[in-house]
């Protein structure tokens, strides 16, 4: 497969063309062209985000895990991003490690247990 189609047009074009991917359930198509993506914008959590996404629809868990890990290192409070590590820790098989990344993510959405 031609690789220069995934990287084809302007950050706003494969940004479309990624959700594109991703809604079509091509997780694998997702992630190559949010790969390119993210290297030129490494700044903004969007891309990445969906990036950790595709990786963890696709079972790269590994890969997941590491854009995850950059995203709640710059941001401590994305919420999201803190469930999505801590259930792709949980697919690993890492369950006391996912847990505070779970209980987190839990605190910041605002789901407090009954006491």
């Amino acid at each position: 497969m031609d690789t220069t189609y995934y990287d084809h047009g302007t950050p706003a074009e494969r940004w479309e063309r990624a959700q594109m991917f991703f809604d079509a359930k091509d997780y694998a198509a997702a992630a190559r062209v949010l790969g390119g993506l993210v290297e030129e914008v490494p700044e903004q959590t969007g891309p990445r985000l969906l990036l950790a996404r595709s990786y963890y629809h696709s079972a790269q868990l590994r890969r997941a895990e590491s854009e995850l890990r950059v995203i709640v290192e710059r941001d401590p409070v994305e919420h999201y991003a803190r469930l999505m590590l801590g259930r792709t820790l949980e697919r690993q098989g890492r369950h006391e490690e996912a847990e505070s990344h779970l209980r987190i993510a839990s605190a910041l959405a605002g789901d407090f247990a009954e006491a």
